[in-house]
């Protein structure tokens, strides 16, 4: 009992002074510096150091935080890394996937019409239709044809002759784009059904350009012998070549020149279809015959 009159366990008090015993083990005596530190011995108060301490770290770390600032914000080149970033992106995605969708409606729309006008035609429309394009193909040259004709075939005169001449007559003794065109014109005038120069499919569309002593054809340089071959009756396009004013005037310098000249009937052409554009890009087609004006 103490003297207040209140009565204590022996208990408590051991408690208590072994609490006390650990204190001031820690502590050193009441007031004084903790065990390790500098003290009065140790020339400062540990108090006073870690005030400096925090004064010194807090605008440190201040600095440090606006240092990661401006490199995130230099690093993102003023982009918007806010969530309202993904938002627009989102929003982005949604309008065109409702624009695909919205084509993708306009295609079945177009479909249902085409189904719809196809089915407007009746069969024997579409079967005369269909004819009339298999019987424009081949005067086309849009399919390959096979049968009998005749064969032209052009060449240089001989090289010891060609250096012999002069500079003047050196014209006369190589094939020319004119030379070329003449015969193709009188086959066609001969009734030929399809044609070929070089093995290529001759068309409306088809150009004959020469370049020095070379032919251009649908953008390949052929060199001479400049074989012309015609699918169609060998009597009527033969009479057709030789009554041509324009062959004559090449006949002539076969004679003097001695350039090739050899024509042989064929008993099977084969004309492949043509696989160039057929677009015309300075002539056009006119109505009954009118001359579009």
């Amino acid at each position: 009992m103490d003297g207040s009159g209140t009565h204590r366990k022996p208990g408590a008090r051991a408690v208590r002074s072994s609490l006390t015993h650990r204190l001031v083990r820690l502590r050193g005596p009441l007031g004084g510096p903790l065990r390790g530190s500098s003290g009065a011995d140790g020339g400062g108060t540990p108090t006073r150091g870690r005030s400096l301490g925090w004064r010194l770290a807090t605008p440190v770390a201040f600095l440090g935080a606006g240092a990661l600032l401006v490199t995130s914000g230099v690093n993102s080149a003023g982009t918007d890394l806010r969530p309202s970033q993904y938002a627009d992106l989102a929003d982005l995605a949604q309008q065109e996937t409702d624009r695909v969708a919205g084509l993708q409606d306009r295609v079945a729309e177009l479909t249902a019409e085409i189904e719809e006008l196809s089915g407007e035609l009746d069969s024997g429309t579409m079967d005369q239709v269909q004819a009339d394009i298999d019987a424009l193909s081949g005067p086309a040259g849009l399919t390959a044809m096979k049968g009998p004709g005749l064969t032209v075939t052009l060449e240089d005169a001989p090289e010891a002759i060609r250096d012999s001449v002069s500079d003047e007559n050196v014209r006369d003794t190589i094939v020319h784009q004119q030379d070329i065109q003449a015969v193709v014109n009188a086959m066609w005038a001969g009734g030929a059904e399809a044609m070929t120069l070089q093995g290529q499919r001759v068309v409306s569309t088809t150009g004959i350009k020469c370049v020095g002593n070379t032919v251009l054809l649908h953008g390949v340089t052929y060199s001479p012998p400049y074989v012309i071959s015609a699918v169609g009756d060998p009597d009527v396009m033969r009479e057709s070549i030789e009554s041509s004013p324009y062959i004559q005037a090449y006949l002539d310098a076969v004679e003097q020149w001695r350039v090739g000249w050899d024509v042989e009937v064929e008993e099977s052409i084969e004309a492949p279809a043509y696989a160039g554009t057929t677009d015309m890009r300075y002539a056009r087609a006119t109505a009954n015959g009118s001359d579009g004006s």
